[in-house]
């Protein structure tokens, strides 16, 4: 999206005469702003804040809502399904191309844990968040009703595996949320909720520094949360969360936040590719050894020219990605003019991260920050962050007014399952899975 909204401003002439044309193909008609999503889950900020239309912001490219299943660049051509292919029985389309930016980003990384893929819940789209927000209060409605003490106990323990930015981002502001909410059930204490923070290494939050994040531990420790380190998730079969240190808890939620890795489509393309998966780029952004091939973020492995270190990489985080979509479009631009283009060089700047309302750790510039400054440093960062301007007022604007009124704890789990009232007045018998799980 950054790079499409950069080009669509340094092409506006040509885009207008017709002499080019910006084709974007996505899975979904929007780019979601991920840093707020454990803010959408607990509830902080509305979900459409959270995303930015494309069709909006990119008003002269041509928006395709579709998966690229192959790309053959010999031909220079991408194969597309579309919501319309299993329509109207016509297949696949055939995109031509004269360049190509390849940017998926990444998917979530799962290992073979028995159980995992049963029940386990991701983490990385607007939809995980607000289904997870929606499944945390549903448990503690259940764990309200239930006279079998098991159930309330396995409804009330949330199990989070990882301990980088995702998985304490999302288990601070949730327990943040359920805590506040368990004031509206007359048996339910705070004190009765368990959480739970799985990391098979020694350290969390790795990207603020050491110090921080044994100051992050302290935080979640002296809030009741259960962090375990050098530890790992062996099994969640039959909703029982088994850890490789001997421990077991029933659970009716597993959050998985363990890492990233490169999107599949990158294994189709035949474009060169590092250890990890990642498309092998050069400095200045394009495909190694592959002319008019261009790529980013998460699913490019771009020299890092700053770093003392011979063969490093930048970092798949959204500091770079940002950075380098502006770069990318400057010198596909500098391309097409017959100018000389730029080598991405950016020095990583340093790291902030929420652990709750008012509550957070940042390591910016070599400054270490912790608390109430570095929660506040967070949002403004992120604000400043987020694509336009409507999106930046919408969510400064829905901060103020969640810090004079209450928090909202309604759960909308319905909604996952629209036609689930319909179908039963119309004497359907809802499915298995239409039950809340």
């Amino acid at each position: 999206m950054y790079t499409a909204l950069r080009l669509q401003r340094k092409l506006k002439h040509r885009l207008r005469s017709g002499a080019v044309e910006i084709v974007v193909v996505t899975p979904d008609a929007y780019m979601t702003y991920q840093p707020f999503l454990p803010e959408a889950a607990a509830g902080s900020l509305s979900p459409r804040h959270v995303v930015v239309p494309l069709r909006r912001v990119l008003p002269h490219c041509t928006l395709v809502v579709g998966e690229v299943r192959r790309i053959d660049h010999a031909k220079r051509t991408a194969t597309v399904t579309t919501l319309a292919t299993g329509e109207d029985g016509t297949g696949a389309v055939e995109i031509a191309y004269d360049e190509l930016v390849l940017a998926p980003g990444s998917v979530s990384r799962t290992l073979p844990v028995p159980g995992l893929a049963d029940h386990g819940i991701g983490f990385k789209t607007i939809e995980e968040a607000i289904g997870l927000r929606n499944h945390v209060i549903e448990q503690m409605d259940i764990a309200s009703a239930t006279r079998d003490p098991e159930i309330r106990d396995a409804a009330l323990t949330f199990v989070f595996v990882g301990g980088g930015y995702a998985g304490v981002e999302a288990l601070a502001e949730l327990e943040d949320m359920a805590r506040y909410t368990a004031r509206y059930y007359h048996n339910i204490k705070p004190e009765d909720l368990k959480w739970i923070l799985v990391e098979a290494t020694g350290r969390i939050l790795p990207e603020v520094g050491e110090s921080m994040g044994r100051y992050a531990v302290r935080e979640l420790r002296g809030r009741n949360i259960d962090v375990r380190l050098d530890t790992r998730l062996d099994s969640c079969e039959d909703r029982v969360a088994v850890l490789s240190d001997g421990s077991r808890f029933p659970t009716r939620t597993l959050v998985w936040t363990a890492g990233v890795k490169p999107a599949p489509l990158l294994a189709e393309t035949g474009l060169p590719l590092d250890e990890r998966g990642r498309l092998l780029c050069t400095a200045r952004l394009t495909v190694e050894g592959t002319p008019h091939a261009w790529s980013a973020g998460d699913a490019a492995a771009v020299p890092d020219l700053t770093s003392d270190t011979p063969g490093a990489r930048t970092a798949p985080n959204a500091q770079h990605a940002v950075r380098q979509a502006k770069v990318l479009a400057d010198n596909l631009v500098a391309t097409l003019d017959g100018r000389p283009t730029e080598e991405y060089r950016h020095r990583y700047a340093g790291s902030v991260a929420s652990l709750g309302l008012h509550k957070g750790v940042a390591h910016v510039y070599g400054r270490r920050v912790k608390g109430y400054p570095a929660w506040l440093m967070h949002r403004t960062y992120h604000l400043s962050r987020v694509p336009t301007f409507n999106r930046k007022a919408r969510v400064l604007a829905e901060w103020t007014l969640a810090g004079l009124f209450k928090r909202e704890i309604v759960s909308l789990g319905s909604l996952e399952h629209p036609r689930a009232e319909f179908e039963i007045a119309a004497g359907r018998r809802p499915r298995p899975d239409d039950d809340c799980q």
